[in-house]
């Protein structure tokens, strides 16, 4: 699957307590996201079930995920405590 051509930043989000799971806060017009795990890794589900600290796709720090699927769907838990979540949005 290939990404949507993108063209303009409409913001950025950081999310530093991700002890129990959590969803994005979109910016009106965004339809993807950059999403970078910091000092922990993180998991994450797409399919409008929250993850859980053993269940989900994993992202390692640094590791950047590409995602234009539904936003509002997706949400991250941190798998260990202490994980950060860096977010950059795009239309």
């Amino acid at each position: 699957m290939g990404l949507k051509q993108t063209t303009d930043c409409l913001g950025y989000q950081q999310i530093t307590d991700a002890s129990s799971a959590v969803g994005l806060t979109i910016p009106t017009g965004a339809n993807f996201a950059m999403i970078v795990g910091e000092a922990q890794s993180i998991r994450w589900r797409d399919d409008g079930v929250n993850p859980t600290t053993t269940v989900g796709m994993p992202l390692s720090p640094g590791v950047d995920l590409s995602y234009d699927g539904d936003l509002h769907r997706i949400r991250f838990i941190a798998a260990v405590a202490g994980a950060i979540i860096n977010i950059s949005y795009y239309a």
